[in-house]
């Protein structure tokens, strides 16, 4: 049995940023990214898990970025916050903000969205989100390997959730990056699997 999915636990899908001004090519600010996640072929398998999820009853969340025009509570703490502010990018009601139409939310799904921060969990109520659902795994997909994905699963994991990674699920910046991630800090916090492995044991 895959860590985190025994009897009795209930895990979440939490799909990263996946996103135009992320990961679509033609309005991408991170080419780079957007090219992994093409040739990783991720998305195919997300919305393969996100399906198994509806299916068994168990939550899907679209973790989503969404600046405030003007950026007025953005800290300028990262070269990742200054481009987005230099280039006016991934304000609120923007085309950028919006999902891929691969992994577009369905149904029951909640899009969480914060304005700020790197992850998830900072300056949001995602943890008491979790919480509330009855939550105790969370399977983080989607981008990024090197920033949102590790993240996330290092938060999460300190919060007292187990933390699922499907590795054929996630991308980085680059191949070298997400390389070197998933074999030396992504094994310290959460359990590596793949999306098979994650379907196997929605339906144990």
């Amino acid at each position: 049995m895959l860590r985190g999915f025994e009897k009795g636990q209930r895990p979440a899908l939490l799909i990263s940023e996946c996103q135009r001004g992320v990961i679509d090519p033609e309005l991408s600010g991170f080419p780079g990214l957007a090219e992994q996640v093409g040739r990783r072929d991720i998305l195919v398998r997300i919305a393969r898990l996100a399906t198994a999820f509806r299916q068994a009853g168990l939550p899907v969340l679209h973790l989503h970025v969404a600046h405030r025009p003007g950026y007025v509570d953005l800290p300028r703490t990262s070269v990742i916050i200054a481009r987005s502010t230099k280039e006016n990018r991934m304000i609120a009601g923007s085309d950028e903000v919006l999902s891929v139409p691969e992994v577009a939310p369905q149904g029951q799904d909640i899009v969480h969205a914060r304005t700020f921060s790197l992850v998830g969990f900072h300056g949001t109520d995602l943890d008491t989100l979790l919480r509330h659902m009855g939550v105790h795994t969370l399977v983080p997909v989607g981008v990024s390997t090197n920033v949102a994905i590790s993240g996330l699963a290092l938060c999460g994991s300190d919060l007292g959730y187990q933390v699922v990674v499907p590795e054929d699920c996630i991308a980085g910046a680059t191949a070298q990056s997400h390389d070197f991630i998933v074999t030396n800090l992504l094994p310290l916090y959460s359990t590596l699997s793949d999306s098979d492995s994650v379907i196997a044991a929605l339906n144990d």
